[in-house]
């Protein structure tokens, strides 16, 4: 479908009440995903919409769905007045709470009512909202199952079913919960279908649940943002940190997102750059979702350099202004990096894109490029040796120094011979040796503990294996150390 030239909100024919807010938050222009997707979505058509991460999808299917709901908003505080008419799934709790935020703004001079339920947090504290009643639900796929299982919401009059980064949901493993998600709607409903990518799985999921689609892409399917400067570097594994830390020191001023493929080297990798003076906080699937919250919103504040990130975390982070993300570790799977350097470069403004390169890597950036159709231009790293201080570890050796063993090497003849042991020593410290077993030289001998000496010097001498002229050496030895 060719694109439509809309120059202005007012001429896609919405509601009085969402004009007014999306000129309050500062919008004028429909985005060319805005301009197409809305008129069809207006005349109640299915349909399969592409556009790449941050070119405003999520108005693109809002807005319709709040102008065809309008007439059934009702001030009502009874929830019979308030069913769910219109659901949007979206894949991770990052992206819900961003699609969430976006409907309320929409429709806040209006009486239609929304909330948003995903993981991570205590499912009770959702219930409350759910039981007055809303008509837009946005939701994660299986904290919306959880709710079905305790019977706080219903969805037999949804009108609507949105299914925002449905390449995600795939990747993530939620199509057998997407299955029993639609056995739960009426078979009556609109569905859209927004992606940033399109693949085999993709289309068949299209085929699963849309009716006659109607295609829309605005740019070429996972293609790149031209707003994007993308760059690569060659670097060994065990330079990048250092490489990375260079590159921060670069861009002192702005705020950058570096993307790791596992929750484990996402931490790791915070840790460490905090360690090299670098305000940072790591947000992935292990974190808690206030954790997350708080990491999120100090890096918006810009109270922390960077937010090391994994992309399922990443999903659904809009942050106005990103100029910079960074592939620390290049992901196996070529769709990933489309939705990584989305983050930059959005809605108009400038970006740039870094990727990290190892030997090991590189057959992964060859699908990346052949899957974008663009050639990245790619240079060796110049790793300075001063970046990042080595800190040096005290050997084994020099840690709790003895002067004995620094002396040099003496044959044992050139050993001074130990002191003779004459009679009276021996019996000496035979003497020292009892007194001790007794108690000090302030134990007063008896014959009782006279006996007992015996008997315990008796078995030592039974337990010892050593030669004859051993135990006047050892002698000497307690001597010397007693004396």
């Amino acid at each position: 479908m060719t694109e439509q030239t809309i120059v202005d909100f007012r001429a896609l024919g919405l509601a009085e009440p969402l004009l007014k807010a999306i000129e309050e938050s500062g919008y004028t222009t429909p985005t060319p995903i805005q301009a197409q997707a809305i008129p069809l979505a207006l005349q109640h058509m299915d349909l399969m919409a592409g556009a790449q991460t941050g070119t405003g999808k999520t108005a693109a299917f809002s807005l319709p769905i709040l102008h065809t709901l309008l007439p059934l908003a009702s001030t009502s505080t009874s929830p019979a007045k308030h069913p769910i008419r219109a659901l949007v799934l979206a894949p991770t709790r990052e992206l819900a709470i961003q699609v969430y935020d976006n409907i309320k703004t929409y429709a806040k001079h209006t009486a239609l009512r929304s909330t948003v339920v995903y993981g991570g947090v205590d499912i009770k504290t959702q219930t409350p909202i759910l039981k007055t009643g809303v008509e837009i639900l946005v939701a994660t796929p299986g904290r919306l199952l959880d709710h079905v299982e305790q019977k706080t919401l219903s969805l037999n009059q949804v009108q609507f079913l949105v299914l925002d980064e449905a390449d995600r949901m795939l990747d993530m493993g939620f199509m057998p919960d997407l299955k029993r998600i639609l056995a739960l709607l009426p078979k009556q409903r609109q569905n859209l279908m927004f992606s940033a990518t399109f693949s085999d799985e993709i289309k068949k999921l299209a085929d699963a649940f849309l009716n006659n689609p109607t295609l829309i892409e605005v740019a070429r399917s996972n293609a790149t943002n031209d707003n994007v400067e993308q760059k690569a570097f060659l670097v060994n594994t065990d330079q990048k940190q250092r490489f990375l830390v260079q590159l921060l020191k670069q861009y002192p001023n702005q705020q950058v997102i570096v993307f790791t493929k596992t929750k484990l080297s996402a931490s790791k990798l915070a840790r460490a750059l905090e360690r090299d003076q670098v305000p940072c906080s790591a947000i992935h699937g292990d974190k808690s979702q206030k954790e997350r919250i708080e990491a999120l919103d100090a890096f918006k504040a810009g109270t922390i350099h960077a937010l090391v990130a994994t992309d399922v975390a990443a999903r659904g982070l809009d942050i106005t202004d990103l100029p910079l993300v960074v592939n620390y570790e290049i992901s196996t799977a070529p769709e990933d990096y489309v939705h990584r350097i989305g983050r930059t470069g959005r809605a108009g403004a400038k970006g740039i894109a870094i990727s990290l390169i190892d030997e090991d890597e590189t057959k992964y950036f060859d699908e990346i490029e052949k899957l974008i159709k663009k050639q990245i231009p790619k240079e060796k790293a110049n790793v300075s040796s001063s970046t990042t201080p080595t800190r040096s570890r005290p050997s084994k050796a020099s840690s709790g120094k003895d002067a004995w063993f620094e002396q040099p090497y003496q044959p044992a003849a050139a050993t001074a011979a130990p002191k003779a042991v004459t009679a009276k020593s021996a019996a000496n410290v035979k003497r020292k040796v009892v007194a001790a077993l007794l108690g000090g030289f302030g134990f007063k001998a008896t014959p009782q503990n006279r006996t007992q000496a015996k008997r315990t010097t008796g078995r030592s001498k039974q337990k010892s294996d050593l030669p004859a002229q051993q135990p006047a050496e050892n002698a000497a030895e307690t001597a010397n150390i007693e004396s």
